[in-house]
């Protein structure tokens, strides 16, 4: 038992090491990160600044210190909801590592598949988990200098959230790879994954400025509620501050405008709902993961 015990922990610490010694598979993990800061610095902060201001009714207004904190929690609560699943996709090595035939090696060592199997997950876990946490400090600091506004509260749901969607990433991954079976095509899952989450879960632009239909499909997907739970702990304190000096008539609007509420065919979607969906789909996500791995298992022992 000390024996696969070990086996287990060398086979986590060596996967960890190996993703941060590929400088490639490393870069294009925080390729999605990168695009949220670069447009956020070149075209969103501007065009959200001025959409915040155009929507207040004349004779009100708010600080620009309030305002540059709105644009900053809107901007990482994006990079984190994209960070926890697109980096977790593009973190995963066990695809190169079965190509290389090293998992071969790996396969007759005193460690058992499902637990093999196992590493490379708690590993993805890990990696990832390591660089959300940079991104959240780094968002910590960014709001500390233009407007800070978060409660310990509201730090305690972005984590709890971060490791919520995490587990969601490295489980997904998990088992999409056992049905991966070349370089190209990984590299093609996470190009895909990379350009197109940030979208349909709202992060490169609000879910209420997509079409009816389209707003009404996202919601038949996980990550969105994910996304809805970022956004209300990182900017819950901001409209406690607004509503100081703004009625709940135009503040309301711009909740939903910003998907700090979302509304789900019309119905508003409370936050415990979000939890309890993000955390169901980690229970389905973990008895598909074990279902298949205990297929593999006993396709393996009757060969």
């Amino acid at each position: 038992m000390k024996d696969k015990l070990s086996g287990f922990c060398y086979m986590v610490e060596r996967n960890i090491k190996m993703y941060f010694k590929d400088k490639m598979t490393f870069f294009f993990s925080l390729m999605t990160p990168l695009i949220l800061v670069v447009l956020f610095l070149l075209f969103l902060r501007g065009v959200y600044e001025d959409s915040l201001v155009s929507s207040l009714p004349d004779g009100f207004e708010l600080s620009k210190k309030t305002v540059n904190a709105f644009t900053g929690s809107w901007l990482f609560s994006s990079i984190m909801t994209t960070s926890c699943i697109t980096i977790a996709f593009c973190s995963n090595i066990r695809v190169d590592d079965k190509l290389k035939k090293t998992l071969r090696g790996f396969e007759i060592a005193p460690i058992s598949r499902f637990s093999l199997q196992l590493s490379y997950t708690v590993a993805n876990f890990i990696t990832t988990l390591i660089i959300c946490v940079i991104v959240l400090v780094i968002s910590m600091i960014y709001l500390a200098i233009v407007g800070w506004y978060l409660s310990f509260a509201d730090i305690m749901l972005i984590i709890l959230d971060m490791l919520l969607t995490v587990t969601m990433g490295s489980l997904i991954i998990s088992i999409v790879e056992i049905f991966i079976k070349s370089q190209g095509a990984l590299s093609g899952v996470c190009t895909l994954v990379s350009s197109m989450y940030g979208f349909l879960c709202g992060a490169y632009m609000p879910i209420s400025a997509m079409g009816k239909g389209i707003q009404n499909f996202v919601g038949f997907i996980p990550g969105t509620y994910s996304t809805i739970i970022f956004r209300q702990a990182y900017m819950n304190g901001i409209f406690e501050e607004m509503g100081k000096t703004l009625p709940s008539q135009v503040i309301d609007p711009i909740r939903k405008g910003f998907d700090c509420d979302y509304f789900f065919f019309d119905n508003k979607v409370a936050p415990w709902v979000c939890f309890v969906v993000v955390i169901a789909t980690i229970v389905a996500l973990l008895a598909i993961y074990l279902t298949l791995n205990l297929r593999r298992r006993n396709k393996n022992a009757n060969k």
